[in-house]
């Protein structure tokens, strides 16, 4: 708000269906100063039933009522304070409790703090049970009851507590209500600076809160509608809304009197002032009509609109009348008005009253000619509820959509992003898809890769979800994004890590665990795949511990000094001895190969793992494993053979030993393991999946290549 004379000057307007009434004041201590005010009326039926419809000329008329107060101030208006019309009014009553950490001394920061909690709940109470497709927002709210360790009490300002509750009462109105006012105040160059319901606006001034210990009922009968309040017990308990008002009776008049509507007004508001109404009809004929004939031609329409008015007040007085009704704004002016809604009510007619300037005796009018009849009600009103409450709408641009957000004074881009519908799950980094499987029946999950979190900037800069943000603001958020998604490899696997000790022939030699995966035998650059069954194998038949260290199975055969076959398992820390001696061909004979492994045979081994995933065959010394004994053998003893073969259309030599199974290209053929460019590696024997242990022959075309 502007300032002038060191004032804070709050511009309060009551955007009627008739009229728009600007009042601008301050307020010094407990009273209100009036230090200019006027007043519009609307040159067509631009609003109907309190209802904004043409939304460009409300704002022209605004537009012109704010440069009048300009012109009578001296001083620029930029900011606005409104009220709503209980069109499609919804209310909800509510309680809340906060628990200091300790005691304390309440202050007004933390009454406010507990207000605005009751109002957020009130809300999610109203979206939880809100059985409309409309969107609503919460226009007003008033604190019932405040209770300090919970015991009621009037003021808990100054108190030391160690609870603080309320029980609260919060009005909601559809959006497009609340989107027309702000619009309309828009085209007149005004923010909105605070919001509220126009019932709530007129108690303010027309029911102190010394008279609120009675069942009170207000009524302010605008043109379009008729707002209901009720007191009871030093409190406000409830509102309410009819959509009929002093229109209603206009249009009577319009259509007796064959007139035009702002000519029918002008004989309404004769009625109580002059015995004879003087106007020109249609046909520019000149004619009257009597005050009394003019007032039966209403009475029908009048008792019809109490009778309203009387069955609201008893629905929100729990099916009772109340104890009397005070009556504000101009469509309650009419004659007979008061009379028939204390009829309708069942009450002494002298309980039902206009309130004007009676009510107005906290209220000074520092301008000349001032209006002080009950039509001033409710713009005062829309003033005073700026110091009692902070209730506005804010519109921020979230990634170029119009978003609005209810001012609690403490909104972030968090907040603006689940107005728009923004997924939770793009706010925050994802992980990449996980790999679940199984290692000898124990469950295991790799997880994939973190996301990158969401990119926030709030007017350009980089922000976060907790940002603050206010009206105007430009908030720019792009998604989080998901990680890359796991690929474990089987050689990576800690149980894969631990390797086997056994003495081949004197020398000490290291293996590789054994892998079987879903029944089948697999190399350590096999990618581990969703459900797959791992089976670990911590032992090595006598026939696969030739084949590593590149020694002929022939001659006698020992293991731990016992006589031993092919097929004889080799376990951590055992000892192999190959020995000349025997028919070699008997020998091999008896030997044969061993069958594959069953799964009853793979057995658990629970030994720490070791991290070494270096080479999976290692000799100490220069034994016969040794690479410098391989390639000695390769030429020097009897049976040793070449093979030519076609690794991708490639030609390869195998040279050193006897026989040669699948693996052995690996040694001849060169292919990184280490560099996995896709998912896993395909192996094809003549156009077929290979075994790894398979043997290969003369001629032999194999295939080994990455694939997605």
């Amino acid at each position: 708000m502007a300032a002038v004379e060191g004032r804070e000057l709050v511009f309060g307007l009551d955007i009627g269906t008739r009229s728009i009434v600007g009042t601008v004041g301050y307020k010094d201590g407990t009273r209100f100063h009036v230090v200019a005010q006027r007043e519009k009326e609307h040159e067509t039926r631009a609003m109907l039933d309190g209802q904004i419809h043409d939304i460009g000329k409300v704002g022209t008329t605004i537009a012109e009522v704010k440069n009048l107060l300009e012109q009578d101030l001296g001083k620029k208006l930029t900011q606005v304070c409104i009220a709503a019309a209980g069109r499609v009014l919804r209310t909800v009553t509510t309680s809340v409790e906060y628990t200091y950490g300790m005691e304390k001394e309440i202050v007004s920061e933390d009454i406010y703090a507990l207000d605005t909690m009751g109002v957020e709940q009130a809300y999610e109470e109203f979206t939880r049970d809100n059985d409309t497709d409309m969107q609503f927002y919460c226009v007003g709210y008033t604190a019932m009851r405040y209770y300090l360790n919970g015991y009621p009490i009037g003021n808990l300002e100054g108190h030391k507590a160690r609870t603080a509750g309320v029980d609260l009462i919060a009005t909601f109105l559809p959006d497009d209500v609340v989107d027309g006012l702000y619009k309309a105040v828009g085209v007149a160059g005004l923010q909105v600076a605070n919001l509220t319901l126009e019932p709530i606006a007129a108690i303010q001034v027309a029911i102190p809160e010394k008279f609120r210990m009675l069942n009170l009922a207000l009524v302010d009968v605008g043109a379009g509608t008729s707002d209901i309040s009720i007191t009871r017990e030093g409190a406000i308990t409830a509102y309410g809304m009819i959509p009929v008002a002093g229109d209603s009776l206009t249009d009577i008049l319009v259509q007796h009197c064959l007139v035009d509507f702002e000519t029918a007004e002008q004989i309404k508001r004769s009625i109580g002032a002059q015995e004879t109404i003087e106007y020109t009809d249609i046909m520019g004929l000149p004619q009257t009509i009597g005050a009394g004939e003019a007032q039966e031609l209403l009475r029908e329409n009048i008792y019809s609109m109490t009778k309203e008015v009387a069955d609201c007040i008893r629905e929100l007085n729990g099916e009772k009348p109340v104890s009397a009704v005070f009556v504000v704004g101009g469509g309650g002016m009419i004659p007979g008005y008061t009379q028939a809604l204390a009829e309708q009510l069942g009450i002494a007619k002298e309980r039902v009253a206009i309130r004007g300037e009676d009510v107005m005796q906290a209220i000074s009018f520092d301008v000349v000619n001032a209006r002080k009849d009950s039509l001033m009600v409710t713009p005062i009103g829309i003033c005073l509820s700026y110091y009692e409450q902070s209730n506005n709408f804010i519109f921020v641009a979230f990634n170029d959509q119009r978003v609005k957000l209810y001012d609690n004074g403490r909104l972030s881009v968090v907040e603006a992003a689940i107005a728009a519908g923004f997924p939770n799950e793009n706010l925050f980094p994802k992980r990449g898809a996980a790999v679940e499987y199984t290692v000898d029946g124990k469950s295991h999950m790799i997880r994939g890769e973190q996301g990158e979190a969401a990119v926030i900037t709030v007017n350009g800069q980089e922000g976060d979800i907790h940002t603050r943000i206010q009206n105007g603001d430009k908030v720019v958020l792009v998604p989080s994004t998901a990680g890359e998604a796991a690929h474990p490899l089987l050689e990576k696997l800690p149980e894969m890590a631990q390797q086997v000790h056994i003495t081949v022939s004197g020398i000490q030699i290291l293996l590789p665990r054994q892998a079987y995966v879903n029944g089948e035998r697999q190399l350590g650059f096999y990618e581990i795949q969703n459900g797959d069954e791992i089976r670990i194998q911590n032992w090595y038949t006598v026939e696969q511990v030739a084949q590593y260290a590149d020694i002929p199975l022939q001659g006698h055969i020992l293991v731990n000094d016992a006589p031993a076959k092919a097929d004889t398992k080799v376990y951590e820390g055992f000892d192999v001895r190959f020995e000349p001696g025997g028919d070699e061909e008997g020998e091999s004979e008896e030997l044969g190969s061993p069958e594959p492994a069953s799964w009853e045979d793979l057995e658990e081994d629970n030994e720490e793992p070791d991290e070494d995933f270096s080479d999976p065959f290692r000799a100490q010394g220069n034994g016969a494993g040794s690479k410098q004994n391989r390639d000695e053998a390769a030429g020097t003893q009897d049976g040793i053979r070449q093979l030519q073969v076609a690794v991708n259309q490639q030609p390869v030599t195998l040279r050193g030993k006897k026989a040669y199974v699948f693996v052995d290209i690996f040694d001849f053929y060169e292919f990184d393991l280490g560099n996995s460019q896709g998912r896993s590696i395909v192996t094809l024997l003549n156009g077929r999946p290979a075994q790894h242990f398979e043997e290969l022959h003369d001629g032999d075309d194999i295939k080994i290549y990455w694939t997605v």
